[in-house]
């Protein structure tokens, strides 16, 4: 794979090229589904806090998950001492490229959209400030576009060959990673990352259609909690990481942990059975 691309004079990480190319199709799904609900709110400025925040909490998961390494990672990266500030800065953004998990990121990524429900809100057409559309319904209008950037975003995982591969392989489709990939290995491994992205594409699709037929709020959350999940747990049987729990994944337990979550979300959900404010959807829409 690839995990530098070079443009005349411009030195560039795919990973970091990807992620912005996740956060742009993210944005689109995210402003196309404002749009068609009468949403009052800027998906950009949506897209690019949660962005931020869902690395964050990515790269914090993972490395809380082996504190003696992330000591040891720090420790290197300061060790040219702070007189060389440039050589810091270089080996902080070197060892920021590799190593997310993708359920601290998830955790993250919701608590922000949460946060920013807040603001966003119904369009009026009297003028008047329109109704907040609250933390809830932001996540149902936010499912489509997370699924869809993740798929583009693992991409990035592929090509800079991060680790996020999967174990060897004879299949045909099976890939190589170049010797400066930032996790090498001589192997023939399967694309996970392609895989996720095919899976992110119809998740998204099925998402974006259940939001067209308004269940009540939260269902939808629920059911992105549960589907993605279930496409994070199978496809870690065929990853590189380590089993470390009755034969699973740190990434598959976590999965687990969504999938339970998402189920119980969808069942109380229904339970309350809080609509959409439909009156003033189609007025705004009108």
């Amino acid at each position: 794979m690839y995990p530098y691309i070079d443009i005349g004079p411009v030195h560039l990480g795919t990973f970091g090229l990807l992620l912005w190319l996740a956060a742009v199709v993210a944005t689109i799904v995210l402003h196309k589904n404002f749009v068609r609900n009468g949403i009052d709110a800027d998906a950009l400025n949506v897209v690019a806090v949660v962005v931020i925040t869902g690395v964050a909490g990515a790269k914090l998961w993972h490395e809380l998950q082996d504190p003696v390494a992330l000591r040891t990672a720090m420790a290197r990266i300061a060790a040219p001492g702070w007189s060389h500030p440039l050589d810091i800065v270089v080996g902080f953004l070197h060892w920021f490229q590799a190593g997310f998990a993708w359920f601290g990121g998830m955790v993250a990524g919701i608590l922000m959209l949460m946060w920013m429900g807040r603001s966003a809100r119904f369009r009026s057409l009297e003028g008047a400030p329109g109704k907040p559309i609250g933390a809830l319904r932001m996540l149902d209008l936010a499912a489509p576009a997370a699924a869809v950037g993740y798929g583009v975003g693992r991409i990035g995982c592929l090509l800079s060959g991060d680790g996020d591969y999967g174990i060897k392989t004879t299949l045909p489709w099976g890939v190589h990673m170049r010797p400066d990939a930032l996790v090498p290995t001589p192997d023939l491994v399967q694309p996970t990352p392609v895989y996720e992205l095919m899976y992110s594409l119809a998740l998204a699709w099925w998402l974006w259609r259940r939001v067209k037929n308004r269940p009540p709020v939260s269902v939808i959350t629920g059911e992105y909690l549960v589907l993605s999940g279930i496409g994070r747990f199978l496809v870690e049987f065929v990853r590189i990481n380590p089993k470390l729990y009755w034969g699973m994944s740190n990434a598959q337990v976590a999965a687990l942990g969504s999938i339970l979550a998402g189920i119980a979300l969808v069942a109380v959900a229904r339970a309350k059975n809080v609509q959409w404010d439909p009156e003033i959807v189609e007025k705004a829409r009108s």
